[in-house]
């Protein structure tokens, strides 16, 4: 950690401390819960209604008022504040890999789930959307193949948007800030009685790019994205709810703005190639969601709908030269059914049954012009993935003694993924046909078990639990040998043992947990041999262990304050060079993974009386640490430990809140992505300091 960071961390800690004013008690909403409640919240992600405590698993929660706080606009910008997850900026929303202890994939599908109201995100392309008017976010880590079934071996995400059922009312947030930085975000929430809630938000945001291509002269990441979301919630009945949300996005992003790196000198030329390259996604879903409650159980059918279409193009070589052009066209239409049935109440017998079935079809265009030869390739994809599953979980209170409660879950699940494949090559004005092909089918069906034992004792709750997790197989869309088309299912078995406690009378709320996963046939992505694209192969085995921890506490002159710390090892045991096999990996780390995350968060809100300027005045505080990472097999390319800080005061009166804020204040660089493409090797930088206003009506 550099002097320029902890100098930082100090100034602005003691503005938070230093500062006197009458003191005011935190509310149930604040961007830090209150300690006595934070247990008892209900994580929508578990399907049996558990709350923080109770839940057998190490679970982080994000406030709709921390995410606001820390200006979090996506996914990726909450990496180190949750224990062990990273999400790394690869150069546009197309590539946004998401890893948890250990456990992600850079390409084809992802192997941490993502929910955003209900819809399932099975693909990595959607990953990276703008967040506005969100409740919360919860992150579970660790397997979740029983509830979740497919690709959810790191853990789950769920995201949860604002319903007029629990919020009502208007706002209109204005920003603005450094390169070219601009938006508006507005809602409206309302409820005509207590049976009929229905809401409309809109989000836009503009900057000019932070990167120039020094040979175009021009920015290389500029990004113009609109955003809406509607919601409408009828209860016809006490015992009936029917919910509808529907999301759209519209983005147009420049991308990639990589430079060649040298590594002797170990400095990182401009960024400076001659073709301009640029990603642009529609992005659509669409969720009807029936709640029925009788006396004895509970009812829930979800039905989902997501469009994805996507348009890239990229100067593949990132060169001043002439060499590759990729133009790749993705469209993806995913339609998916949940049924869940479940016991109601707090008997000593609970439990759940489900069912879900999906089908997810893709088509994808890529041409590849090739200068040196006056070539171009045509290669099409016609894709298409079908599964059902199902699966149930009892859980036993009071089992054998007191206080003490076993669970068990098991999942069925079955899936079905089609390839036809074609591809077409012109040469001197004529074409050819090399390939015109509907690969065989490639089938799994898999059990996903879990068992876990809890305990509670006085204001603490002890789990352990194991459980196995799986992510599919799947076909390689580049690939220049036979045995490449194709890479294998991995899975893993995870060990976790945890407590979660209320200290100092429910001012202190704490966790700890500790984790070993053995996993077989981990996907790895590699160069395919021309060093023109990437394909997965499997490793052979791996492992990783660590431990998480989160204390949040508004213990101290009742600041509110959070320290969140994960560690991950995780790495190879067992892995040869596809290309060489006198190289092994066998002991070294897995690229792309942190072994430390970090966070630090403290937020101090001031009561100003007999001010006819002013009603409050809130400061906020973050850092982020976040490293070391290995970026390639060999372990010889890394980026060392890193910290960032954020800050943000605001002044509010009334119904107008003005904000000033900034983000990595002490500028800091730091690589978030390396590779190497024919012959040379690249990074991309991380952003650098921004700072802006934002100014808020709510009505």
């Amino acid at each position: 950690m550099t002097n320029r960071i902890l100098y930082t961390l100090i100034l602005l800690f003691s503005s938070v401390l230093g500062m006197h004013a009458q003191e005011m008690n935190n509310d149930a909403t604040g961007s830090i819960q209150r300690q006595d409640t934070l247990g008892e919240v209900i994580v929508k992600a578990s399907k049996d209604n558990s709350t923080m405590k109770e839940i057998p698993a190490s679970v982080s929660m994000i406030t709709g008022k921390a995410i606001l706080e820390n200006g979090t606009k996506s996914l990726n910008e909450i990496t180190s504040i949750v224990p062990n997850f990273f999400m790394p900026e690869y150069g546009s929303k197309l590539t946004s890999p998401v890893f948890i202890r250990g456990i992600g994939s850079r390409v084809n599908s992802p192997s941490v789930g993502l929910y955003v109201d209900h819809v399932p995100y099975f693909e990595k392309a959607a990953f990276d959307f703008d967040f506005f008017d969100l409740e919360r976010i919860e992150v579970l880590r660790g397997p979740q193949g029983t509830e979740y079934g497919r690709n959810t071996m790191g853990g789950i995400i769920n995201v949860v948007t604002k319903s007029p059922m629990d919020y009502q009312g208007a706002h209109v947030t204005l920003l603005a800030g450094n390169y070219g930085t601009y938006g508006i975000n507005g809602g409206y929430y309302g409820k005509v009685n207590d049976s009929f809630g229905y809401s409309l938000a809109v989000n836009y945001q503009h900057n000019d790019g932070f990167f120039v291509n020094h040979y175009l002269n021009n920015k290389v990441d500029a990004l113009n994205s609109v955003g809406l979301r509607n919601r409408l919630i009828w209860k016809p009945t006490k015992k009936i709810t029917i919910e509808n949300i529907a999301a759209y996005e519209k983005s147009d992003q420049g991308g990639y703005p990589y430079a060649q790196y040298n590594d002797t000198t170990k400095t990182t030329k401009e960024v400076s190639y001659n073709q301009a390259s640029t990603y642009n996604r529609i992005l659509f879903s669409d969720a009807l969601v029936l709640n029925y409650k009788p006396t004895y159980f509970d009812f829930t059918s979800t039905t989902s709908y997501q469009y994805l279409d996507g348009n890239q193009n990229i100067d593949q070589d990132f060169t001043k030269d002439s060499v590759y052009f990729v133009a790749q066209r993705q469209k993806q239409n995913m339609l998916s059914q949940e049924l869940i049935l479940r016991s109601k109440g707090k008997a000593n017998y609970n439990w759940l049954f489900g069912a879900f079935g999906f089908i997810q079809q893709f088509n994808e265009n890529t041409d590849v012009d090739t200068y040196k030869t006056k070539t171009t390739a045509f290669k099409g994809y016609d894709h298409r993935i079908m599964g059902y599953a199902f699966f149930h979980q009892s859980t036993i209170s009071n089992f054998i003694i007191k206080n003490l409660t076993l669970s068990g879950g098991i999942r069925l699940d079955s899936e079905n993924d089609l390839l036809a494949y074609q591809y077409d090559k012109k040469a001197l004005g004529k074409m050819t046909n090399l390939a015109d092909t509907i690969y065989p089918a490639l089938k799994s069906l898999e059990i996903l078990p879990k068992v876990s034992l809890g305990y509670k004792y006085k204001m603490s709750n002890f789990y352990a639990l194991v459980s196995r997790g799986y992510k599919t197989g799947g076909f390689n869309a580049t690939f220049e040998r036979p045995e490449d088309l194709n890479f294998k299912p991995e899975s893993s078995w995870n060990y976790e043992a945890g407590v979660k406690t209320a200290l100092f009378k429910n001012r202190v709320y704490a966790d700890l947990t500790i984790f070993y996963i053995d996993w077989t046939n981990q996907q790895i992505n590699q160069s395919v041999p021309s060093g023109k694209g990437t394909m997965l192969k499997n490793a052979g085995h791996s492992l990783s262990k660590g431990m998480e921890t989160t204390i949040r506490t508004d213990f101290i002159k009742d600041i509110d304050l959070l320290v969140s710390y994960g560690y991950t090892n995780a790495t190879f045991v067992s892995y040869t060079d596809v290309y060489n096999t006198k190289i092994n990996y066998n002991g070294k780390y897995i690229p792309f993974i942190p072994m430390h995350t970090i966070a630090i968060q403290a937020g101090k809100t001031f009561e100003i009386k007999h001010s006819v300027v002013l009603d409050k005045i809130k400061l906020n505080a973050l850092y982020r640490g976040t490293g070391s990472i290995f970026w390639d097999e060999s372990n010889i390319h890394k980026q060392d430990f890193f910290g960032v800080v954020d800050g943000r005061i605001s002044f509010i009166r009334k119904s107008l809140q003005l904000d000033i804020w900034g983000k990595n204040l002490t500028n800091t660089q730091y690589q978030t992505f390396y590779f190497e493409s024919l012959g040379k090797k690249f990074v991309q930088l991380n952003k650098p300091m921004q700072i802006g206003v934002n100014l808020t009506l709510n009505l």
